[in-house]
């Protein structure tokens, strides 16, 4: 098993572990932005490291080991950007709109991350992967819906939202992601201009908007000018990552 080769190192040697390993993921990363999933092999990331593949294997069990390790960064670098706009100072449906920025800042700002997290979505790569990988996964995963069922709640507490009978928070929680999720992905294939959305991010901004509208979260959509507030929340939340997105 890969994790029992990590017992009882000196901290030199922990350390020395720590790096090798965040180098696998660094070349990891670049060849599989480069190559796609099926071309990314352990033998390609030994050579590229001048290191034997046994080493490799001292790490990650199989290419799907490293694919899902890349996607455990993936999720902690979405939960970052998220827990930045679950603080911000608003009114509850002001937050999900501080959360629309971070994950448009996501998707632009780290494809390469992004993509990984479409990847490993498949069950084909999540079966080879080792348990304490996956649990790790999943817990980011869940922090990241923790995140914003929270925001829902808080909507509900504070009067601002009543969800009908039918309807759960985690219910509503899912929606949004989908929307997100989803047409992020779709936007990552290109040719949506051709298509007649000549901007897709704002699109999934907009039907989110109209769902919580439908709902009659206040503010209300005709209530508070919600881009403006969004230019607003990047500017003060996100003013580190910006300018490395252009046209934000």
């Amino acid at each position: 098993m890969v994790y029992s080769v990590a017992m009882n190192r000196s901290p030199r040697k922990e350390r020395e572990w720590k790096e090798r390993e965040a180098r696998i993921l660094e070349v990891a990363r670049r060849l599989l932005r480069e190559h796609g999933y099926l071309g990314l092999k352990m033998d390609e990331i030994a050579s590229e490291m001048e290191y034997s593949k046994g080493t490799i294997y001292q790490h990650f069990s199989s290419k799907e080991d490293v694919i899902m390790e890349l996607a455990v960064q993936t999720i902690e670098k979405r939960l970052e950007l998220m827990a930045r706009a679950s603080e911000y100072r608003g009114r509850p449906r002001e937050r999900v709109a501080a959360l629309g920025v971070a994950v448009e800042l996501f998707v632009r700002r780290f494809p390469d991350y992004f993509r990984v997290e479409q990847i490993i979505r498949a069950d084909s790569i999540r079966d080879k992967t080792a348990p304490e990988r996956q649990e790790r996964l999943i817990s980011c995963e869940l922090r990241c819906m923790g995140i914003v069922t929270g925001i829902v709640r808080d909507g509900i507490a504070t009067g601002d939202l009543t969800l009908p009978e039918f309807l759960t928070p985690e219910q509503l929680t899912f929606g949004m992601w989908s929307l997100s999720f989803g047409g992020s992905s779709i936007i990552t294939t290109g040719h949506l201009g051709e298509l007649g959305v000549e901007k897709p991010f704002e699109a999934i901004i907009n039907n989110i908007q109209m769902l919580l509208d439908g709902l009659n979260w206040k503010p209300l959509s005709h209530e508070m000018d919600y881009p403006k507030t969004m230019e607003r929340i990047a500017e003060e939340l996100y003013s580190d990552l910006l300018a490395d997105v252009p046209s934000f």
